[in-house]
């Protein structure tokens, strides 16, 4: 697998444009968009590192920051996860219409708030979204009816230490109709930031999408 060149992005949204970071290794087999959770960004130390695995593994990722530097300054907007999702699903859209992306199929890696805008948004696209993993995500902050309709396969990673935001996944799990795993990952507290956790959570990750969206990709047969 060849290395994969960064690319700056400027995707238009709303009240202007919001940047990101692309990365395409040769042959990619899938595309993880990344929605940071409050108070982080595209330049989130544990999320490129998740996502240096996942290029790794062959998968493009794009790295994005949700909110306009404007936005990011008022705290209660890092909390909005209507405006999140919509920011998303603008995001995915853009991605649908490059030619580096556009035949890819597509998944989510949601931290924290982040998790609970990729959960709304595979509900709203339904099975245009091949799969979700949430890394100490809040899915509880999602709406319900969300949860409900989320279809593709998701994984919740959690760590063991971190009761308040296990219990939360747990109860956002009995929710959700799809493919649902939650894994608890040992003597990781809410950051990851023991020895060896962050590497699990990566491994975990570039399994389930590896699986999940290299399956969405693997062509019809044709019968003959």
């Amino acid at each position: 697998m060849h290395a994969a060149t960064e690319q700056l992005v400027r995707i238009p949204v709303d009240s202007g444009h919001i940047e990101g970071a692309l990365e395409c290794p040769a042959g990619s087999q899938g595309l993880v968009l990344f929605a940071h959770g409050s108070g982080s960004s595209r330049h989130s130390p544990r999320n490129n590192f998740v996502a240096r695995v996942l290029r790794e593994r062959g998968l493009a990722t794009l790295l994005v920051d949700l909110l306009t530097p404007e936005e990011d300054r008022a705290y209660a907007t890092r909390f909005d996860i209507p405006l999140l999702t919509q920011r998303l699903l603008d995001v995915t859209d853009w991605a649908r219409r490059q030619p580096a992306t556009a035949l890819l199929p597509v998944g989510y890696f949601g931290a924290s708030t982040g998790a609970a805008a990729a959960l709304s948004a595979a509900a709203a696209l339904g099975d245009g979204i091949g799969a979700v993993v949430s890394r100490g995500g809040r899915p509880d902050l999602a709406p319900a009816r969300d949860l409900a309709r989320v279809q593709c396969p998701t994984l919740l990673l959690v760590g063991a230490c971190d009761e308040e935001v296990l219990a939360l996944n747990r109860r956002a799990a009995a929710h959700m109709p799809g493919p649902t795993t939650l894994t608890i990952v040992p003597h990781a507290t809410h950051l990851f930031e023991e020895p060896g956790t962050l590497e699990a959570v990566a491994r975990l990750a570039a399994d389930w999408f590896a699986q999940h969206l290299r399956t969405r990709a693997a062509p019809a047969s044709s019968g003959e």
